[in-house]
């Protein structure tokens, strides 16, 4: 499981993706742990769908788990909530 970081916004999505995409790569089943998330924006929807889409390149599943509140709400708004599994 691969804990994502309290806050992930535009400044900080880049550096969050490059400490978490080696991770995930190296993961057989890649989990994202959301739930010390609070602080977020419509970055982090971007991180996590990239995120998504290089572990179905290889033939994976990403799964994101305790996505808190906020979170959720984002994804809804932006309609890819059912993308990310929320």
């Amino acid at each position: 499981m691969v804990p994502l970081p309290p806050r992930i916004t535009m400044a900080e999505a880049r550096a969050v993706l490059a400490d978490i995409g080696p991770r995930l790569a190296a993961a057989p089943q890649p989990v994202l742990d959301a739930s010390g998330m609070a602080e977020l924006d419509s970055a982090a929807l971007a991180l996590l769908l990239d995120c998504r889409r290089q572990v179905l390149a290889r033939g994976a599943t990403l799964q994101i788990s305790a996505a808190p509140p906020k979170l959720r709400q984002l994804a809804a708004l932006y309609g890819v909530g059912e993308l990310l599994g929320l």
